[in-house]
């Protein structure tokens, strides 16, 4: 496997940091996705997420609800794991620009008028994890250390 892909893919040289960050914000990031898809937790599921959708100009309703609940829900389980921990901080970021351009900006900054600052939060994180990676408490520092040690023997070998 090309090394440099699995660097850029799984390495990383956060430590506690990343793990603080992606924990949390991964659960958050799931269970805003259980309500679009599933319903949970006072959501609206596909359906009523859809039909919100579409009323705000973010058509099909259906597939925007679909697109944004799988993007939070998976991408908040990949976070909270570690797993593949840059595309979906990376997915997750492109969802939460969506939602703040889309749904907050034009309220202000604060939530108290359902502003932008908790998706800009989001954001950000979400952002600093695409660049910084997992982390070394992460399934993708595990990864990278069984890739890289295999890798290494392969070339040992050679």
């Amino acid at each position: 496997m090309n090394t440099q892909f699995t660097q850029a893919l799984f390495g990383s040289n956060g430590g506690f940091a990343s793990l603080v960050l992606r924990v949390p914000v991964g659960l958050i990031l799931a269970a805003h996705g259980a309500q679009k898809l599933f319903g949970w937790f006072g959501g609206y599921g596909l359906e009523g997420t859809g039909q919100w959708m579409a009323s705000i100009g973010l058509e099909p309703g259906y597939l925007m609800a679909l697109a944004a609940g799988s993007a939070e829900f998976f991408g908040g389980l990949a976070l909270v794991l570690g797993l593949l921990t840059r595309p979906a901080a990376l997915v997750s970021a492109l969802t939460m620009l969506v939602a703040i351009f889309a749904v907050h900006f034009s309220n202000g900054l604060f939530m108290s008028n359902n502003g932008y600052e908790y998706a800009l939060t989001l954001f950000a994180v979400t952002v600093a994890l695409t660049i910084q990676g997992g982390g070394r408490f992460s399934l993708d520092g595990l990864l990278q250390q069984q890739i890289g040690g295999a890798s290494r023997s392969r070339q040992a070998v050679a």
